[in-house]
C-alpha cells in the first residue's frame, strides 16, 4: 500500500481508504448501502490492515451512530493500528442543538462520537456540511479548541463551497489557529465538478482531497453498460433519488472506455476507476467501501498497478465535460497549467 500526506500536515494515509457506511444498515438509505454486524465489520477491518488499508471513515450521522458503535467495537485492540476519521454537522434529531456547526454542537458532537467509537481522540474530524448559520470564527475557534485538549488530531471539511473553504484557512492564519488539512470530496469518472474550482483551491491551500463514491454512487461497478441495464440486486434502485445526477450518454461513454481498457489489461470496470482517481492531483486517499469481503477484495485490487498514459487519455477524453463559468478559459492559461498539470 502506499501512503500519502494528507494534503501538507504531517499526516500519513494510505491511498486507499475504508468507508464505513455499510455498518450498522438504519434507515432507508444507509440500509441500502449495508449492514454489516460488528463480527462482519472486524472481518472487514482486519482484511484491510492486511493490506495496509489503515485509515477507516465514518460519520454520527451514518444509520444513526450504529456506524461508530459497530467501528469501535470491530477494533477494539487495534486502536493504535489504525486512524478513525468521523464527521459532523448533518442533524441527528430535531432540536434545535441537533445539527449545524456550532460551538455547542461540535463539543456535544465530539463527546457522542468518542464515546460511540470508544476511544479518547479523533484522528480526523471533518464538518459533514457548511452551515450558513454559524460564524465561521466560531467553528475553526472550536476547533482548534478540540484540537488542543487532545480529542481531536487534525480538522478538515466534506462537501464544502471553496469560497467558505477559504475563509475558513484564512481565518486559521490570522488566529494561530490549526488549519484545515482535508476535504472530502464527491469526484468519479461521472463526476468530475471537484476539478474546476476546489482543486486547484486544494493545491494552493495544501489540502488533501479523501475521494468519497470513487465508483458514482455504483454506476460504475461493472454491471451497468449499453443495452445492460442495472440488474434487480442494484442498490440503485433504492438510493438514486440521492445520487449525483449524470446524463445517459455520457455515463455510457465512460463505461465504453473502461471496459475497453479493462479488455485490454484484466483489470475490473472498479478497478480501473479507482486507479484512474489514485493519479488525480491533491488526491490523498480514495474511499473504498465494501458489503462484503468479495466486494473488498476487488477493491483492493486497485493499487500496484498503473494505467498507461494512452489509456488515461482515452479514459479522459471520454469522461470531460466543459467546466462551469468562469472557469474553462482558465484551461488555456500557463499558470493553472502550473497549478493543476492534469487539466489541461
Amino acid at each position: 500500500m502506499e501512503y500519502r500526506q494528507l494534503g501538507t500536515s504531517g499526516l500519513r494515509v494510505p491511498a486507499l481508504s475504508f468507508g464505513t457506511g455499510t455498518f450498522g444498515g438504519k434507515g432507508p438509505l444507509f440500509s441500502a448501502w449495508g449492514q454489516s454486524d460488528a463480527a462482519e465489520a472486524r472481518r472487514l477491518i482486519d482484511l484491510c490492515l492486511e493490506a495496509g488499508v489503515t485509515l477507516f471513515d465514518t460519520a454520527d450521522v451514518y444509520s444513526s451512530g450504529a456506524s461508530e458503535e459497530i467501528l469501535g467495537q470491530a477494533i477494539q485492540g487495534k486502536r493504535d493500528a489504525v486512524l478513525i476519521s468521523t464527521k459532523t454537522g448533518l442533524p441527528m434529531g430535531d432540536g434545535p442543538q441537533d445539527w449545524g456547526a456550532s460551538r455547542a454542537r461540535l463539543v456535544r458532537a465530539v463527546e457522542e462520537s468518542l464515546r460511540r467509537l470508544g476511544t479518547d481522540h479523533i484522528d480526523l474530524l471533518q464538518l459533514h456540511a457548511f452551515d450558513a448559520s454559524t460564524p465561521t470564527e466560531e467553528v475553526m475557534g472550536t476547533l482548534a479548541t478540540l484540537i488542543a485538549a487532545g480529542k481531536v488530531r487534525y480538522a478538515g471539511v466534506s462537501n464544502y463551497p471553496g469560497w467558505q473553504l477559504m475563509k475558513a484557512q484564512g481565518l486559521a492564519d490570522r488566529h494561530g489557529w490549526p488549519r484545515l488539512v482535508a476535504h472530502q470530496v464527491y469526484y468519479s469518472l461521472i463526476g468530475r465538478a471537484y476539478e474546476a474550482d476546489l482543486m486547484p483551491l486544494a493545491a494552493d491551500q495544501g489540502v488533501g482531497a479523501l475521494v468519497w463514491s470513487p465508483l458514482g454512487w455504483g454506476r460504475l461497478t461493472g454491471k451497468i453498460g449499453r443495452n445492460r441495464p442495472a440488474p434487480a440486486s442494484s442498490r440503485l434502485h433504492e438510493t438514486e433519488q440521492f445520487a449525483p445526477p449524470v446524463e445517459t450518454e455520457h455515463l455510457y461513454r465512460v463505461i465504453d472506455a473502461l471496459e475497453a481498457i479493462a479488455a485490454e489489461t484484466g483489470k475490473t470496470v472498479p478497478q480501473i476507476a479507482i486507479n484512474w482517481l489514485l493519479r488525480r492531483p491533491t488526491v490523498s486517499s480514495v474511499i473504498i467501501g465494501a458489503r462484503n469481503e468479495a466486494q473488498l477484495r476487488q477493491n483492493l485490487g486497485a493499487v500496484g498497478w498503473t494505467l498507461t498514459l494512452e489509456q488515461v487519455a482515452a479514459l479522459e477524453a471520454a469522461s470531460d465535460l466543459l467546466p462551469p463559468y468562469p472557469h474553462a478559459p482558465y484551461r488555456q492559461q500557463e499558470g493553472f497549467a502550473r497549478l493543476a498539470p492534469a487539466l489541461v
